[in-house]
């Protein structure tokens, strides 16, 4: 699934702040809540159709064991993002932890197809640009739900971007280099979707207004990634 026009969305981020006024009738700051309900109710509809029963075939077919290797590999695939951005955050503790885990993965972990690096006491993260934001005192701006991206805000919505070009992948051209960008992104959803079969729908079944969950569900995960975990948070932008 993948949003090709990934710079637009970012454009659209930024703008969005200048045409609306918030009022107590867009709370919770969601003035676009009705464009958001329709871009929420397509992302449905292309999950119910092409992601879940993908991901429902990819959990039958494929051993649970390989299908660990395939996350591991994804995730390894990610720490250049995460160890730039522990860098800009200030973290670097935490960079260095990266760094080695991606060092150790990719070479005695076979392209990161083995996380042996958890094995060795040094557990992964992730960061995005999104949260790099959030720590240099960026405020979250508007709630907005992403085509096929599905819940974010402006603020991580140009954090989606950035990282697209802090990706060292990103810049590594070969033949059918755009097939391999897209196997890789969906992918990240088939590992994700086949990891939560059930959650999604235990959520959905047992909410009043499931996209007002998700909404709040993602404000909650979003503050608690901004931490790092942390329960104490004052200090942090209030979503």
């Amino acid at each position: 699934m993948v949003f090709i026009r990934i710079t637009g969305a970012a454009l659209l981020a930024l703008s969005l702040s200048a045409c609306v006024a918030t009022t107590a009738e867009n709370a919770p700051n969601d003035p676009f809540e009705k464009q958001n309900r329709a871009m929420f109710a397509t992302d449905q509809w292309l999950d119910r159709n092409v992601v879940y029963p993908s991901a429902v075939a990819y959990a039958a077919l494929v051993p649970p064991k390989a299908r660990d290797r395939v996350h591991d590999f994804l995730d390894n695939l990610s720490e250049p993002v995460t160890f730039a951005n522990d860098v800009l955050q200030g973290e670097f503790d935490r960079a260095s932890q990266t760094l080695w885990r991606f060092s150790a993965n990719s070479t005695f972990g076979l392209a990161g197809f083995f996380d042996i690096a958890t094995g060795a006491g040094v557990p992964g993260h992730s960061e995005d640009f999104g949260q790099t934001l959030a720590v240099w005192g960026v405020p979250d701006g508007y709630y907005l739900v992403l085509p096929m991206f599905g819940p974010s805000n402006q603020r991580d919505t140009v954090g989606l971007v950035a990282d697209v070009y802090l990706d060292p992948f990103t810049y590594i051209r070969m033949k059918q280099h755009i097939w391999w960008q897209g196997a890789r992104m969906y992918g990240g959803y088939l590992d994700v979707r086949a990891r939560n079969l059930n959650t999604l729908t235990g959520i959905e079944r047992g909410s009043v207004d499931y996209y007002a969950s998700v909404r709040s569900l993602y404000r909650q995960s979003r503050k608690d990634a901004i931490a790092n975990g942390k329960t104490d948070t004052k200090d942090l932008p209030d979503f």
